[in-house]
């Protein structure tokens, strides 16, 4: 399998028919096929070869899905980037993935020179929108007009991409997720969740996260039009449903409470959607039945998972919200994947007893880039261990009980609490610090720090957020802060996280 197939078998049976479509602009699926043609052909005028890896900085966009699709195509790999993230963070990552051409979207362009700064391995970037290309890049038009290139074809067990994601270690991770890694997953998803055929998918997550280019992969497979939202905001996703009369969405709970309390709500026509995706964290009672209500043609489906899983591996399908245990579940293993429960020498455990859940298949990654030790760690046995606590029922349904202790989800973000120590631990204020995730009626989970001052010291909350904007992403900074001037202490002078972050519950 290979992610450019799509684009053949889409061009031969329904050429006509809408690839993608934003604002307004359609671009066909015969119009697509030869876009990345031609996008691949510049950039192997560039000098990208087998397995270059190269970096795409946009919103969600119709150029962000074209240029994705030419990478591929010029048999490269797609290394989405977090535009969130500090530029730290952005350069770790180029750097570490040994990126030499970025392609970059308008609202980036003031990226590119702190970014060339900070890694001085980027030899081209190409500027893909509609403001003037500034001097020292290539427009997206200069590739567009070079001759089409061979598809490379490449697929199977290659590499599609590197995502990253938090590490636990404090350093971002490339995951290494292969082109039949990603398809097969998308594949038994769809099967499983009954995603619609044809139609529209409204792609509001956004791609750098693989939740929201696996949607876009989804859309392929499933003959959908992709319609990209650059800006999340309840206002923007009903307007996109009531003008391109979507049919399927993937959101997180937190947005789709978001839509059901909107106060203009009844203005617009959500009659065509028929499926809402959701992931992250599980969805109360009280926001599913608002929503069933807000949006009564639609079926509401669970995907539990993790980027390195591409990116799901149980399903929770829509009559499953009925029942009044399971709907509690992340749902039943999807096809190809095997799903068991561990204990700490990796026994599989009885059924409803509480362990790591543990999942291997064709959809696993092949690793994390460079970083073999934290491969082998995460792979051991043959099973990727995801660090989350759970069990498994009598009739095969996965409950998460716990997530990996050091992480917050907040707003759908994942959030690795010592990516935040390390950042509040540079103030010069801060003794000793330790980040724990509070429940918040909006996010899910907000950032909290609990600090303890050096001498004579003083810090707000505000100092603390503008100080950490400058090490981390702003949705990683705290969002509430705690001072104390003492620490409950373990028997061996370690502070026990655990205490302090059962306090917050």
């Amino acid at each position: 399998m290979y992610l450019t197939q799509q684009l053949h078998r889409r061009a031969r049976v329904s050429p006509a028919e809408p690839f993608t479509i934003y604002q307004g602009h359609v671009t066909t699926n015969a119009e697509m096929e030869e876009r990345a043609a031609r996008i691949a052909g510049g950039l192997r005028s560039l000098g990208v070869r087998h397995d270059d890896r190269v970096a795409l900085i946009d919103v969600n966009t119709d150029l962000f899905f074209h240029a994705a699709a030419g990478v591929a195509w010029a048999d490269g790999i797609i290394v989405p980037v977090n535009y969130r993230w500090s530029i730290k963070e952005m350069a770790f990552s180029l750097i570490e993935a040994g990126v030499e051409t970025v392609i970059v979207g308008d609202l980036f362009l003031d990226l590119i020179e702190p970014l060339r700064a900070a890694a001085p391995g980027l030899r081209h970037v190409v500027h893909m929108g509609d403001l003037p290309t500034p001097d020292g890049m290539v427009p997206l038009s200069q590739l567009l007009a070079a001759e089409p290139a061979p598809d490379a074809e490449r697929g199977g067990a290659s590499l599609l991409g590197l995502f990253y994601t938090g590490g636990t270690t404090g350093e971002p991770r490339g995951v290494m997720l292969s082109h039949d890694g990603i398809m097969l997953n998308s594949i038994a998803a769809a099967s499983v969740g009954h995603y619609p055929v044809r139609g529209a998918q409204l792609l509001a997550a956004p791609a750098f996260h693989l939740a929201g280019f696996g949607a876009w992969i989804a859309a392929m497979l499933q003959d959908q039009a992709s319609v990209a939202l650059s800006e999340f905001t309840p206002a923007n996703v009903l307007r996109a449903i009531n003008d391109d009369k979507i049919t399927m969405v993937l959101l997180v709970p937190t947005m789709i409470q978001m839509l059901a309390d909107h106060p203009d709500l009844t203005q617009y026509d959500r009659s065509s959607l028929e499926l809402i995706l959701y992931g992250a964290s599980p969805i109360s009672e009280a926001v599913l039945a608002r929503a069933r209500k807000a949006f009564p043609s639609a079926r509401f489906v669970q995907a539990y998972g993790q980027t390195e899983l591409s990116p799901s591996v149980t399903i929770l399908r829509d009559a499953d919200h009925d029942h009044p245990v399971h709907r509690r579940s992340g749902g039943r293993p999807i096809s190809y994947a095997e799903v068991k429960i561990v204990d700490g020498e990796d026994h599989e455990l009885p059924r409803g007893e509480v362990g790591e859940i543990v999942a291997r298949g064709d959809l696993v990654m092949l690793g994390y880039w460079n970083k073999p030790e934290e491969t082998a760690y995460a792979l051991r046995n043959g099973w990727m261990h995801t660090g989350d606590g759970g069990y498994m029922d009598e009739d095969g349904y996965v409950y998460i009980v716990d997530r990996i202790k050091d992480m917050i989800i907040t707003g759908g973000e994942n959030v690795y609490s010592i990516e935040v120590e390390n950042a509040i631990a540079r103030h010069p204020a801060v003794m000793q610090c330790v980040v724990v995730g509070r429940p918040d009626e909006t996010w899910g989970e907000r950032v909290h720090a609990v600090v303890e001052l050096a001498p004579g010291a003083t810090l707000t909350l505000e100092e603390l957020r503008e100080f950490t904007k400058q090490e981390i992403a702003g949705y990683k900074c705290p969002r509430s802060l705690e001072l104390v001037n003492a620490w409950p202490m373990s028997a061996a002078g370690k502070i026990l996280k655990r205490e302090i972050r059962a306090q917050h519950i």
